[in-house]
């Protein structure tokens, strides 16, 4: 008699993995719009909460790894398989000239259809938000000197003018932008600078045992570090000069990541078209993550008994209203109600 080893359906481990993706990014829609309702909530506080959290998101060590491995890879993963679901299942909620199986009365149905609809809904504008916000509108920077400043494109409003007073922040049109050029265009002092500074290296050059040591010359340190934030500043202008500006719009500076996100975020909200899209984008996230997380706790056998399951769909509803209004305040209040003047 020989014993046998019952493996998994690779079918099945695939689901569970496509839900355990879908538990994490709950989680982090959780921390996102916990962050972005902080442009909103606090009336009168400038966005200090949205601009701290943001600041210590982007001060993270090995910022690039984590949202590669931790962000990038479960929503691919989810999203991919999640197509693959759409494309080879059905709702059962809609009306059917009997061909197909209706059965509309069922709760669960019904909220299994609206999954599906929001699946798509969420293809299509996840993506777009990540192209958006990470890619074409993220803050560049460059230093002044020791100091690192971030820049964004913004169109200019009335109320930018007091804002940018209180967040700490210089606004730059085309013509100022060309001005800061004018100074830097002329290559004299960098040359003269280079020389000197090259001269000086050429002194200290690498030998069989390192560099050939020296006494300290004072003169030396300031040439070498004048060299240094004068090509810091030529960076920064190279900066401001990064952007194609059209009539009405600025190049902003700011101090700090999170301040540039900010106006960024706030300048995207000024647009009813946004306000618009990102209202159906809000909704259809929060009913999708929280239907899938009632139906992640029954999956894998978190709540069993039907008292229970009705419980914690209860507490799923209320944890998806929750965020919606959080994430529906960041969207109808950063620009229109806390951060327009």
């Amino acid at each position: 008699m020989t014993a046998t080893t019952a493996t998994l359906p690779k079918a099945f481990v695939w689901r569970r993995l496509h839900s355990l993706m879908g538990l994490w990014l709950v989680l982090f829609l959780i921390e996102h719009l916990l962050t972005n309702s902080q442009a909103a909530l606090l009336l009168g506080d400038d966005a200090r909460g949205f601009i701290s959290m943001v600041n210590g998101l982007h001060n993270l060590p090995y910022l690039e790894a984590i949202e590669l491995f931790l962000l990038g890879v479960p929503i691919l993963f989810h999203l991919v398989l999640g197509v693959k679901y759409l494309l080879t299942s059905e709702s059962n909620s809609r009306k059917s000239d009997g061909s197909k199986v209706s059965l509309p009365e069922y709760g669960r149905n019904r909220a299994y259809t609206w999954q599906r609809i929001t699946s798509w809904i969420l293809v299509f504008m996840l993506v777009g938000h990540i192209v958006k916000f990470r890619f074409l509108e993220y803050p560049t920077s460059a230093k002044q000197g020791t100091e690192t400043l971030y820049f964004a494109k913004v169109n200019m409003d009335n109320g930018l003018y007091t804002l940018a007073e209180r967040l700490g922040v210089q606004i730059y049109d085309k013509d100022a932008i060309e001005q800061e050029k004018y100074i830097y265009r002329k290559n004299d002092t960098k040359e003269t600078f280079r020389e000197i500074s090259e001269g000086f290296l050429e002194e200290n050059s690498l030998g069989i045992t390192g560099p050939a040591p020296t006494n300290f010359d004072p003169q030396k340190q300031i040439v070498l570090n004048s060299m240094q934030r004068f090509e810091k500043n030529v960076e920064w202008v190279q900066a401001l000069d990064h952007y194609s500006l059209k009539p009405g719009q600025v190049v902003v500076q700011a101090k700090d990541f999170g301040t540039a996100s900010l106006l960024i975020v706030r300048d995207t909200f000024k647009n009813p078209i946004y306000v618009f899209l990102y209202t159906i984008f809000v909704v259809s996230a929060c009913f999708h993550a929280f239907n899938g997380f009632w139906t992640f706790l029954i999956t894998w056998g978190v709540v069993l008994k039907a008292i229970s399951q009705k419980a914690m769909n209860k507490f799923a509803i209320f944890l998806m209203i929750l965020l919606t209004l959080l994430g529906l305040a960041a969207v109808w209040g950063t620009y229109w109600i806390n951060l327009r003047s």
